[in-house]
């Protein structure tokens, strides 16, 4: 099952020895000339010889230029259509590294994207012509059992805490792709299979260490910077790059019952009918996703509902068997599993061999009006695929006030997708009209959007999207980020 559905270097080994590791890594970094960047504004700038050569040598990480081993690779991000080219990349190897690599940009107020595990539909976690911050070589994850906490470093994916809080019982919520960057999603909100028992990703984190603007290491928690720690859980990326991520755990099973139901496209109507009724009265150990899509080629396509429960094993099948009697199952792959392998299971299905762009909104109910509205409207094309998913929130995340944190939408019950997708090397803009115009019908039953979904919004947007929080964030950013250092993002604009 596709990913998309639900939205869904080296030195030579002679080298390396017979150098230092400082050393090795410098080698890659050779700066023959002058390096030609942008600002934030898009103003140009050269950066001088003698200033990028400072820049590599104070890292123990890589400074990568184009054409460099590492580069092309660093540059990219999942979605193939987004075809951006840093003037400079920088790989960090810890938080010193983030430090000196913030001041550099801000002395030059270069442009600045931050990557941890790409998945940025937007394309926000890379940029042309600024610095981007590659944060993939600086990943770890690490539990203290005693006082149930991770500690996870800034560039880490889900998995890898998954993995290492699952191995002593524990668990927080961590998404639904393993591959997924555990800054992006964490920073924006974080849904997950666990969220609604547990809370959204942001709820369980008990502290951040940052890199401000500034260019200095700070921690937030409740007693540590507790303006920043507010902002920080659902201000995205606005007030700089968190190196470590504090998470309480929970104990939990290794087991829990869940996979996906697949059903024929005829019977649509029936499924998403099914979905909306039974997603109201969902206990807090239920995850639902409901799907519908067609992919390249196809004429029909399918429609389905994933489930994940997470509640005592032997209440599993009362709660999971309605599922199975909404529509003519095609295949019935719900299963006892564990639940590191259940966060895992799409990840090989997301390939992104396809370019695609997507809409998004967060709805409060599923009402009769929108279920016939997807039923009668979706439609398969042979040129393009078309998805639409139902993301489950409710449960847990509801039941924290809106204010609580800077993540406003508290009130919704899922989030609401639609996804197009076209083959590689086609205009986009054909494809990209075309969704927006589907869309067109669905936005008036939204509330808001994902800011991990951040396509181009002004800032009244962004403002209207905070919902009564954002008077509080811009007083935030005016303290820690006043020259909108960290603007490539579902960006809270400082006052001058």
């Amino acid at each position: 099952m596709k990913r998309r559905l639900f939205l869904q270097s080296s030195v030579a080994a002679a080298v390396s020895a017979a150098l230092p590791v400082r050393a090795a890594l410098a080698a890659l970094a050779e700066v023959t000339g002058n390096v030609n960047a942008v600002t934030g504004d898009g103003a140009q700038v050269t950066l001088e010889q003698s200033a990028v050569r400072e820049l590599a040598d104070s890292l123990r990480g890589q400074l990568l230029l184009p054409g460099q081993e590492g580069y092309e690779v660093a540059r990219k991000v999942l979605n193939p259509v987004i075809d951006k080219h840093p003037a400079l990349v920088v790989r960090p190897s810890g938080a010193a590294d983030v430090m000196n690599a913030v001041t550099f940009a801000r002395e030059r107020d270069l442009l600045v994207a931050v990557k941890c595990g790409g998945h940025s539909f937007s394309g926000k976690s890379t940029c042309d012509g600024g610095m981007q911050i590659d944060l993939s070589s600086f990943r770890s994850a690490r539990v203290d059992v005693g006082s149930k906490t991770a500690y996870v470093a800034g560039g880490s994916l889900l998995g890898e805490l998954d993995h290492e809080a699952m191995s002593h019982g524990l668990v927080t919520t961590a998404g639904t792709v393993s591959h997924t960057g555990v800054g992006g999603l964490t920073l924006g909100g974080g849904f997950g299979r666990l969220a609604r028992k547990y809370g959204l990703a942001l709820d369980n984190v008990t502290g951040f260490d940052l890199v401000t603007a500034d260019g200095k290491l700070v921690h937030a928690s409740a007693d540590e910077h507790p303006d920043l720690y507010w902002a920080l859980r659902g201000g995205g990326g606005n007030f700089g790059v968190v190196t470590s991520f504090e998470f309480k755990l929970h104990p939990h099973t290794r087991t829990v019952v869940g996979g996906d139901v697949v059903f024929p496209m005829k019977d649509l109507p029936g499924v998403l009918s099914f979905y909306a009724d039974y997603v109201k009265s969902a206990p807090d150990e239920l995850y639902l996703d409901f799907f519908c899509a067609s992919e390249l080629g196809e004429e029909d396509g399918i429609c389905g509902i994933h489930a994940c429960y997470s509640g005592p094993e032997s209440e599993a099948e009362k709660v999971l068997a309605p599922i199975q009697k909404a529509g003519s199952v095609i295949n019935n792959g719900i299963a006892a599993t564990d639940y590191v392998a259940i966060q895992s299971s799409w990840d090989n299905t997301d390939p992104r061999h396809t370019a695609s762009y997507l809409k998004s909104g967060f709805i409060n109910e599923v009402p009769d009006k929108l279920v016939s509205l997807i039923a009668q409207n979706f439609k398969a094309f042979n040129e393009r695929g078309t998805t639409m998913f139902f993301q489950h929130s409710g449960g847990a995340i509801g039941r924290v006030p809106s204010d609580a944190t800077a993540f406003a939408h508290r009130k919704s019950i899922a989030n609401l997708f639609a996804v197009v997708e076209w083959p590689l090397g086609e205009s986009r803009e054909s494809h990209v009209k075309y969704i927006k115009e589907y869309w067109k019908d669905f936005e008036p039953f939204t509330d808001g959007w994902y800011t991990n979904e951040v396509d181009d919004h002004a800032a009244a947007t962004v403002n209207r999207n905070y919902q009564g929080n954002y008077e509080r964030l811009v007083k935030v950013k005016n303290s820690y980020d006043p020259t909108n250092l960290f603007r490539l993002n579902a960006n809270v604009e400082p006052t001058a």
